[in-house]
C-alpha cells in the first residue's frame, strides 16, 4: 500500500512539475531552444541590417537620385515624344507656312490667308511692312508676338520670326459684299458673327446660311474663329458658294451696313419680339452671338431689333448654330 501511494505521489508530482514547466515561459525543450537560437540569430542579423542601412542611408539616397536612366526608357521616351510631335504636326500644321522666304512668297501670291504671327523685327522691316499693312486693312489678323511664341505655335520649327496660317477660302471686302448682295437679291440677308470662337459652330452657321440662301457672312478679326480647315470641313462645301468678309471692327461694319439700307437684327434670349412674329421684308444683317455670352452690349446698341426664339422646355438656351438655323428659317419664309 505504501509503495503504491509513493508511486501515486511521484506521478502527481510529475504532473504538477509538467504543468509548471508548461506555464513557465523560461522552460524550453530542445527543439524550442534550437528555434530560439535561430530566431535570436535572425533577429541579430536584422538588427545588423537595420544598423547598416541607417549608416548607409544617405549614400543610398544619393545613389538613388543619381541613378542613370535606363537606355530602353530613354529610347521609349524619345520615340513617344517623336510620335506625339508627328501626330501634332500632321493634325495642326498642314495649313501653316513659316520662314521669311516662304511667308513672303505666300503674301505676294494670290493665296487666302487666315492669320499671321510675326516678331517686331519682321513687322518693321522694309520688305514686309507694306505687305502686312495692306493685308491688315483687308481684315487679315496680324499679331506681333515674341520669338518664343512663334516657336510654340510651330513646335520648334526654324521660323525666322514669322509664320502664317492659310485660310480655306478667300475673303472679300465689306463694300464688295454689300454691292454683290444687293445685285443678287432685292432683300438680301447677311449673317454677322459676334464672339463665336468655336470653329465647329462657325462651320455649321456657314452651312445653314448657304442653305437658306444668305448672301454672305461677316467675321470679325478678333474674338472669332478663322477660316480654318475645321470650319471648311463642318461647312461641308458651303464655303465655296458663300462670300465671306473679315472686318477689323464689327460695330463699324454694322454702321456701314445701316448706311446702305440694311436693318440690323440681333438674336438674343432677352429679345422682346419673337422671331416667328417678325415680318419685315428688307435687306438685313442677322447677328449671332456666342451661346455663353450672347451678343456684346455695345453691339446690341447697334441693333434695330432684338429677336428671341421662344423655348417651351426647361433648357434655357440653344447652341449658336442651331439658333441661327431656326431664325433663318423664319426670316426667309415670310
Amino acid at each position: 500500500m505504501k509503495n503504491t501511494s509513493k508511486n501515486n505521489n511521484f506521478g502527481n508530482n510529475r504532473k504538477k512539475n509538467k504543468k509548471k514547466s508548461d506555464s513557465n515561459p523560461f522552460s524550453k525543450n530542445k527543439n524550442s531552444l534550437k528555434n530560439n537560437r535561430f530566431l535570436m540569430k535572425s533577429n541579430n542579423s536584422n538588427d545588423n541590417n537595420i544598423n547598416e542601412s541607417d549608416k548607409n542611408k544617405k549614400s543610398f539616397l544619393s545613389l538613388k537620385k543619381s541613378k542613370p536612366v535606363a537606355k530602353s526608357d530613354f529610347e521609349f521616351s524619345n520615340k513617344a515624344s517623336g510620335i506625339y510631335r508627328e501626330l501634332t504636326n500632321k493634325k495642326n500644321l498642314d495649313d501653316w507656312i513659316w520662314g521669311k522666304h516662304s511667308v513672303y512668297e505666300a503674301l505676294t501670291s494670290d493665296r487666302a490667308i487666315n492669320r499671321i504671327w510675326c516678331t517686331s523685327e519682321i513687322f518693321s522691316s522694309e520688305k514686309f511692312y507694306i505687305l502686312l499693312k495692306n493685308l491688315k486693312s483687308k481684315g487679315i489678323l496680324i499679331e506681333e508676338v515674341s520669338w518664343n511664341r512663334i516657336s510654340q505655335l510651330t513646335f520648334g520649327a526654324s521660323h525666322q520670326g514669322v509664320a502664317l496660317q492659310l485660310a480655306c477660302s478667300k475673303t472679300i471686302s465689306l463694300d464688295k459684299l454689300i454691292d454683290d448682295s444687293k445685285k443678287s437679291s432685292a432683300n438680301p440677308i447677311i449673317i454677322a458673327l459676334d464672339g463665336i470662337t468655336d470653329p465647329h459652330n462657325v462651320g455649321a452657321i456657314i452651312r445653314s446660311a448657304e442653305a437658306f440662301d444668305c448672301k454672305g457672312i461677316i467675321i470679325p478679326q478678333r474674338r472669332s474663329a478663322g477660316l480654318t480647315g475645321t470650319v471648311a470641313k463642318v461647312a461641308a462645301g458651303a464655303l465655296e458658294h458663300l462670300p465671306v468678309s473679315r472686318v477689323v471692327n464689327l460695330n463699324r461694319a454694322l454702321e456701314e451696313l445701316k448706311k446702305n439700307g440694311f436693318l440690323v437684327i440681333g438674336l438674343s434670349g432677352d429679345g422682346k419680339l419673337s422671331v416667328s412674329k417678325f415680318h419685315e421684308r428688307t435687306p438685313m444683317v442677322v447677328i449671332v452671338g456666342a451661346e455663353d455670352k450672347g451678343i456684346s452690349l455695345l453691339t446690341q446698341k447697334k441693333c434695330d431689333f432684338l429677336l428671341r426664339i421662344p423655348l417651351k422646355g426647361k433648357t434655357s438656351s440653344l447652341n449658336a448654330s442651331v439658333a441661327a438655323a431656326i431664325s433663318l428659317f423664319h426670316l426667309t419664309n415670310k
